[in-house]
């Protein structure tokens, strides 16, 4: 199960990358964590870049709503997503 905290406007989650992947997509739990393959490399913030957008598709929200609050520069990160349910978070996992 993906752990999450409720924010007043958003929540967020932690995430484990691993970038260099053929293609962008979801991999599963990663010890709670969301884990994210990315198809970008880790330099010149490409990997975060190619992150936020995938998250703000898969989620349906605007990209500006997707925000790394730690782990620019690391495979752990967390994230934050404004105007992101618990209730819509855990339906689109699930159908992952």
């Amino acid at each position: 199960m993906i752990r999450y905290k409720e924010k007043e406007n958003g929540l967020t989650f932690e995430l484990r990358v691993q970038p260099n992947a053929p293609r962008t997509k979801i991999l599963g739990d990663h010890d709670g964590a969301l884990k994210l393959a990315l198809a970008a490399p880790p330099v010149d913030g490409k990997a975060n870049l190619e992150c936020i957008r995938f998250l703000a598709k898969f989620f349906a929200v605007a990209r500006g709503d997707v925000e790394i609050l730690s782990g620019e520069t690391n495979r752990n990160k967390v994230i934050f997503v404004r105007t992101l349910s618990p209730k819509q978070f855990e339906e689109k996992l699930s159908d992952v």
